[in-house]
């Protein structure tokens, strides 16, 4: 039987083939390596270290740039921020970004472009579209925002833009303490 920790809520998994793990941010401090499409929860990064916890409260540092992130759940019906959007015009505005920008690779791929060229034909073109069945979780860049759809409406999902209100965690910024600042 296995205890899941408290407020435990996996935010990736473990690749399919399973992954070494580390007692410390150190390739010399091995521990025991890390089941396939095991939930983890990532606690902090250090460059490409993770530092992981799993349901059970057991914790290691990874290769962070290996672990698979998991798509949180769609907002509830009846949750907040949620607006009814249709979603067409939207798509159609990626649709037409991404056609742009698929353009240019082609030219860039054909000689017809340089690399400077090619990035200033590409510049402030921002795309996001994930789409997995029925859901589709869609970036809209004149807003700042990820909405969730289930074909019918778009609902915020999560915003890029600061909450009003809200000034950050709560806690003055971390900085460096160096041996001078002691005395």
């Amino acid at each position: 039987m296995t205890t899941t920790t408290p407020g435990f809520r996996p935010t990736h998994v473990v690749p399919a083939d399973g992954m070494p793990a580390w007692e410390a941010p150190d390739p010399g401090r091995p521990t025991v390596p890390l089941d396939p499409l095991l939930p983890v929860q990532l606690v902090e990064r250090h460059g490409d270290w993770a530092h992981i916890s799993c349901a059970n409260g057991w914790a290691a540092w990874v290769d962070g740039r290996y672990l698979v992130a998991v798509p949180h759940d769609p907002p509830l019906p009846g949750g907040p921020a949620t607006e009814a959007t249709d979603p067409r015009p939207l798509l159609a505005r990626a649709q037409h970004a991404l056609a742009d920008y698929r353009a240019a690779v082609e030219d860039l791929a054909g000689g017809g472009l340089d690399g400077e060229s090619f990035r200033g034909r590409t510049h402030g073109l921002r795309i996001g579209v994930v789409v997995d069945g029925e859901s589709m979780w869609l970036y809209d860049p004149a807003q700042g925002r990820w909405l969730y759809g289930d074909g019918r409406r778009l609902s915020t999902y999560v915003t890029d833009r600061p909450q009003p209100g809200h000034d950050g965690p709560g806690h003055d910024p971390t900085r460096v303490v160096t041996p001078d600042d002691r005395a």
